[in-house]
């Protein structure tokens, strides 16, 4: 995959064209969660009855209660098997497409290009609403989410609570990506009605 700009005419015959299919992200964010959810399971299987061992197999899909390993899978953190540090890894490529703009000025520009470019990148428009308390709090608000934008429930609050898993690996991905232009900071996000999502992004002081 190419981050490099493509100006139009596209021409599909350039030997050296790259092209990526935009589907392939949703497609991902479609199965991430539910796998995360069946290894979840089986992990927790395994622990409850030694004896299983790799005969432990479960088809749930939902959330459920269940202990340390369960949210090593389905936490937004840096865990080996999170949903979280599987999106991050993908930030962190994202983050390639800015290697040929001019330097950034301070910690506002990169979230400036983190909200227009590499959201449009990602997921296909800018992010509606920027605020800050300019002491290292910003928080992103898109109105219509592109993960969330096709789920449904049958109550508002089973759909909302539903969504919360499929943002993990989009904090993950925003984190990787201030990560790679040198800003450590925590990232988490909530959704109060479909498809809108709000993003809040802690900047880290890092010790010299």
């Amino acid at each position: 995959m190419s981050f490099d700009t493509i100006l139009p005419p596209y021409n599909a015959s350039d030997p050296t064209a790259r092209f990526l299919a935009s589907s392939c992200l949703d497609f991902l964010l479609i199965e991430l969660v539910p796998m995360a959810y069946r290894i979840t399971n089986q992990l927790d299987s395994s622990s409850a009855d030694p004896s299983a061992g790799d005969d432990a197999q479960s088809t749930a899909t939902g959330p459920a209660a269940g202990g340390p390993q369960r949210n090593s899978v389905l936490s937004s953190g840096t865990g080996g098997l999170s949903t979280g540090s599987s999106g991050g890894g993908a930030g962190m490529l994202g983050a390639g497409f800015s290697r040929d703009r001019p330097r950034f000025n301070d910690t506002l520009d990169v979230i400036k290009f983190l909200c227009k470019d590499l959201w449009t990148l990602v997921f296909r428009k800018q992010v509606d609403n920027l605020k800050t308390n300019h002491r290292g709090v910003y928080v992103l608000t898109d109105n219509s989410f592109r993960p969330l934008s096709r789920m449904s429930a049958e109550t508002s609050s089973q759909a909302i609570a539903r969504a919360q898993p499929f943002l993990w690996f989009p904090c993950g991905v925003v984190r990787g990506a201030l990560a790679a232009m040198g800003i450590t900071a925590t990232v988490t996000a909530e959704s109060s009605e479909l498809p809108a999502a709000v993003f809040q992004i802690k900047t880290i002081k890092t010790q010299n």
